[in-house]
């Protein structure tokens, strides 16, 4: 009997064994393992309690303030909770005292010095007490609460076990802080680089550009984007990932209106979804971002210049953190705009990451401003760059340039040359007439075609108006009506004398009469407008005549077609554009009383003759023109015979297009060939 209960025992015993060693080895692979604290605590004292069969457990650490802290807790007593509490108090002194020796304990229930300021173990439990070390450090304290009933050997087994499990703890902690060196190693590389790009060089763009691209990786966010303060708004300067932007989309005009009014503010604006205790202003701005680009979470930060800057120890990090503010004389130089697109990141995560871009995008940013306003300095930077130029074997070519640039710049300067205003236009017969309808009605007959010979008086067109028809059918019914009742009436009073009633019907009808044949006088004017006629002698220049009026309905004061006199004398309709206006009438104030402006032209279906002419008049309003837009209509004399006898006696064409120059006197060579750039930037002065 006493043999099978021993076998029993035995067996029971190597199974508790072969469980405890599979928890620690457990235990061994989640201390390898790169879980966060808060899980992996969990996970190694649930099994640690496990092992021992004990009532519960405890991890604690020091934080960055060298105080303890409560990780994880299975079963801790409630007063040992409370801080305030006496039996709290004197439950941390003896984890310090740990901590301190830096060696395991088994603490007996209830035990410490009677004195309220001492250490000890306030519990009805066994406290067994090892320290978690790391690089001969501790780091905190494993506590267990065992049954106290049990004997000294076991008492002993659990304090060696957890020792054993602490230093598991101890290679967990080290392993981490070995990670946590590697990524803040890695991350100082990835500052070290962005610092070195953003101040690699003083342009505006290229420095904006690549805060955006590497703050981006840096940062670890979807998208940055970098704007730039100019007259009071933010203007977009750079997107990350995007070599050319459309300033007019919709997505950026929002997100410069945003960034504009968040700068306003002077604070920084952090979205994760809520928009709760924003101003209004930015409520809004932020709003339609949001719908228009879909983002999930953004940050707007402004810069400010380097002087609004100051420093402080960042602890989390052990570098330096800039910390943001803004003085009554400080100006926000531009602003960060950080996004996620598709997820979100926590602030905590990325705001050191973000405080480091910031302070060096601000500094690179306003170096960069501050070196572009200085005066005259592209100027000053393409001296910089030209110092080859007078060095002993370069010298005398540049000598020789720059001599040679002089003779230009003098002549440019003091060198007369005729300036002239060139315009375009054509070709035309002085006398030429718009012929108009007369009335209205369908068009009926076209006697004339394109380039057909009229004389004055000419029918040309014909109308039908088949209303205008039934009324004079209408009238002329009515009016031989009225005449023979006055006819009948008359013979009546012959028959039978004199009677007032009948003689009151005759003058009624006689003044009927009358009434109807002005109707139909009228009426037959109306007719003679269905007719239309040549104003003048000459030719039909309208193209298309039939196609353009057969069986058409026109109206009272419509154009039908044109007529001109080729025979007569010719001019030329010149539209001159209405910026150069000005030279024409400048030069036309220095012309003696009956003088005229000299005109040069060439014919574009004969460009090897130029011909002279006389300016006659302008128009003193301008006109929109489909082909020369707003300009002013200008007629030019010309002498047909003369052109006629040097084009080998064949007549140009009407119409014929022509390029004019107008001669506006002498001027010095420099304007002449430079007149429109001087206007433009006079115009882009008077812009600003």
């Amino acid at each position: 009997m006493s043999s099978e209960q021993g076998s029993v025992d035995s067996a029971t015993i190597e199974k508790t064994k072969q469980q405890i060693r599979g928890l620690v080895q457990e235990i061994a692979q989640l201390s390898r393992s790169d879980l966060e604290p808060d899980q992996y605590y969990a996970e190694v004292m649930h099994r640690i309690v496990t092992a021992l069969a004990a009532i519960g457990g405890a991890v604690w650490t020091i934080n960055n303030e060298r105080q303890l802290r409560l990780d994880y807790q299975i079963n801790l007593k409630q007063d040992l909770l409370d801080p305030q509490s006496e039996e709290a108090q004197r439950h941390v002194r003896l984890l310090q005292q740990v901590i301190s020796s830096g060696e395991a304990k088994l603490v007996p229930p209830l035990s410490g010095a009677g004195d309220s300021e001492s250490a000890g173990n306030p519990t009805n439990s066994l406290l067994v007490l090892a320290p978690m070390k790391s690089d001969d450090s501790v780091e905190g304290v494993l506590e267990i609460f065992q049954r106290p009933d049990s004997q000294t050997g076991s008492q002993k087994g659990y304090l060696r076990f957890l020792l054993q499990m602490s230093d598991l703890v101890g290679d967990y902690l080290k392993s981490r802080k070995l990670r946590h060196f590697s990524d803040r190693q890695s991350m100082w590389a990835k500052i070290d680089h962005f610092s070195k790009e953003v101040h690699n060089s003083l342009d505006i763009r290229d420095t904006a550009y690549t805060i955006a691209n590497e703050g981006r990786r840096l940062i670890g966010c979807d998208r940055v984007s970098v704007t730039v303060a100019k007259g009071g708004k933010q203007i977009v300067e750079a997107v990350s990932g995007q070599d050319t932007m459309d300033s007019r989309s919709n997505v950026v005009s929002m997100l410069r209106n945003l960034a504009t009014r968040v700068c306003a503010t002077g604070e920084s604006l952090w979205y994760n979804g809520s928009m709760q205790d924003l101003p209004p202003q930015v409520e809004n701005a932020l709003e339609e971002y949001v719908d228009e680009s879909h983002t999930k979470s953004l940050a707007v930060l402004p810069l400010f210049k380097t002087d609004l800057f100051k420093q402080k120890p960042d602890d989390e990090l052990g570098a330096e953190k800039t910390e943001r503010y803004q003085s009554d004389h400080g100006d926000v130089i531009g602003a960060l705009i950080i996004e996620q697109i598709d997820s979100t990141q926590s602030r905590d995560v990325i705001a050191p990451r973000v405080d480091l871009v910031c302070q060096h995008s601000a500094r690179a940013l306003g170096n960069a401003m501050e070196h572009n306003s200085l005066f005259l300095m592209p100027i000053w930077r393409t001296i910089g760059k030209s110092r080859w130029l007078v060095t002993a074997k370069n010298l005398p070519k540049t000598l020789l340039a720059s001599a040679a640039i002089l003779i230009l710049a003098f002549g440019l300067l003091f060198v007369q040359r005729d300036f002239a205003m060139e315009a375009r236009g054509t070709l035309e017969p002085q006398i030429r007439k718009d012929v108009f309808f007369t009335a209205s009605g369908e068009v009926d007959q076209v006697n004339v075609v394109h380039g057909s010979q009229v004389t004055a008086g000419d029918e040309l067109v014909v109308l039908k108006d088949n209303e205008l028809e039934r009324e004079i059918v209408k009238v002329q019914g009515e009016l031989l009506s009225a005449q023979d009742r006055r006819r009948a009436i008359y013979q009546q009073l012959q028959r039978e004398g004199a009677n007032a009633e009948l003689m009151g019907q005759a003058v009624e009808l006689d003044q009927r009469i009358i009434g109807y044949q002005n109707q139909l006088e009228i009426l037959g004017d109306k007719k003679k407008n269905l007719r239309v006629r040549s104003p003048i002698n000459g030719v039909i220049t309208t193209w298309d005549v039939q196609d353009l009026l057969d069986d058409r309905p026109v109206t009272v004061g419509q154009i039908a077609m044109q007529v001109a006199d080729p025979r007569k004398d010719w001019e030329l309709e010149v539209y001159l554009p209405d910026d150069r206006l000005g030279h024409v009438l400048a030069a036309q104030k220095k012309l003696k009383e009956g003088e005229e402006l000299d005109v040069t032209f060439v014919l574009k279906s004969h460009t090897d003759e130029v011909f002279t002419g006389k300016l006659r008049e302008i128009q003193t309003t301008a006109t929109m023109s489909e082909d020369h837009g707003n300009a002013y209509r200008m007629r030019i004399d010309i002498d047909k015979a003369e052109m006629i006898e040097r084009l080998a006696q064949q007549e140009p064409n009407m119409g014929t297009e022509v390029i004019v120059k107008v001669n506006c006197g002498r001027v010095s060579s420099g304007y002449s060939f430079f007149h429109e750039l001087v206007e433009w930037i006079q115009v882009r002065l008077f812009a600003i």
